[in-house]
């Protein structure tokens, strides 16, 4: 009997498009193991490498537009992604590779987490990039998840309490013709709160903060863990309550590894 027939899954793919993390805490490294974690195969394309700690970035290498897109022809060609979802971009010529792809190979789901400048303030796309993002890769996506500061670039307006993220998400949303969920966690207070705006109809989700020394990764992570249960077939709502429990979880039960405290990706909550 011919083994293929031997062999069958239904184990969901997920593809991740972005940069490469020295550290293992965010980029490519944190979406692999966020994908083993949650039951779903995680294929990459390699956007940037770079060499950097949850503490700073000190170079960043990027990939050539046409590796680029061979690497995403290999990996649709190959197997049956049923989300992608993009990190560290890095370059509006990167960016339009990875537009035309998803059109070109038919992508059903992707989730855009727009990665523009790094917490330690390194800057991770383009200026000419923003443009590129704005025009070509954001109207493409099912949902796109920026933070507080990704989303005062993408409206041009400063985000200073929940009120304003939930503005933020509405302009966004409408603009792009996308869902959107505006992730709080850098305002202040005892609460984290999220908000997702979907079609005209706002949904928050409000979680106790967490108070750990490192939150390097969180917003890969939870781009990740939302892929990683669209993928499963979940509704967006009830995917973004467990990514968002996800993140949480992994900072609760962060680890010490050397000088760092990085998540734990390897103990999902039940």
């Amino acid at each position: 009997m011919n083994e293929e027939f031997l062999f069958q899954s239904d184990v969901p793919v997920v593809l991740s498009i972005g940069g490469s993390d020295s550290g293992g805490g965010a980029g490519i490294q944190a979406d692999l193991k966020t994908y083993a974690s949650l039951g779903v195969y995680g294929t990459t394309v390699i956007t940037c490498v770079t060499a950097q700690t949850p503490a700073e970035i000190t170079q960043i290498e990027p990939m050539s537009p046409d590796l680029v897109t061979a690497q995403i022809r290999a990996v649709s060609n190959g197997f049956p992604i049923a989300v992608a979802k993009t990190g560290m971009l890095y370059s509006d010529e990167i960016i339009k590779r990875v537009a035309r792809a998803d059109v070109n190979q038919g992508i059903p789901i992707l989730v855009v987490d727009p990665v523009m400048v790094a917490a330690s303030g390194a800057r991770l796309l383009q200026p000419k990039g923003n443009e590129a993002m704005r025009d070509l890769l954001l109207p493409l996506a099912r949902v796109v998840t920026p933070n507080v500061f990704e989303a005062e670039i993408l409206t041009s307006h400063t985000i200073a309490n929940h009120e304003d993220l939930k503005l933020a998400a509405r302009e966004i949303g409408d603009k792009f013709d996308v869902a959107c969920v505006v992730k709080g966690g850098h305002l202040d207070g005892e609460e984290v709160v999220d908000v997702l705006y979907d079609e005209g109809e706002f949904y928050p989700f409000v979680s106790p903060r967490i108070h750990v020394k490192e939150t390097h990764g969180a917003g890969c992570v939870f781009s990740a863990s939302l892929a990683a249960y669209l993928a499963h077939g979940h509704l967006l709502t009830e995917a973004v309550r467990r990514a968002k429990a996800y993140v949480s979880h992994a900072l609760e039960h962060a680890s010490k590894i050397g000088h760092h405290a990085p998540m734990n990706l390897f103990n999902p909550p039940e």
